[in-house]
């Protein structure tokens, strides 16, 4: 099956963040369908009311429901849903806690290109 159908949803309050990465995403994958939340709340709305996200970038400092709140909600819907932290905390503690409330992987930001492409291609293979 190809990943045409599959959607990110990218849960970060910045906007400049938010292009970044969808402009990172777009380049490596035009096909793929991204949607934007800007806080907590609407990232646990979209992930209940829209089908086929395979892959989840959240912010953990956000307005209204921060990341760990969120994951932990996503999860409860859908335990195998890969997400991907993404923060500007970097300490082995973070990443620690970041574990426990059940995030796949750690990104800092700001965001290191390659990194993020290898982790992104990582996550699309798993589609396929």
């Amino acid at each position: 099956m190809g990943n045409e159908n599959f959607k990110i949803l990218i849960a970060e309050d910045e906007e400049i963040n938010y292009l970044y990465i969808e402009i990172l995403i777009k380049k490596e994958y035009p096909q793929l369908k991204i949607l934007h939340a800007k806080n907590g709340i609407e990232a646990v709305n979209y992930f209940e009311n829209e089908d086929k996200i395979a892959l989840v970038l959240m912010d953990i400092k956000m307005p209204v429901m921060n990341g760990y709140e969120a994951t932990t909600k996503i999860k409860k819907i859908n335990k195998n849903i890969p997400v991907i932290a993404l923060t500007a905390y970097c300490s082995e503690d973070d990443k620690k806690q970041a574990q426990t409330y059940g995030f796949t992987d750690f990104l800092t930001k700001p965001i290191n290109k390659k990194q993020f492409l290898s982790l992104l291609k990582q996550n699309i293979a798993l589609l396929n």
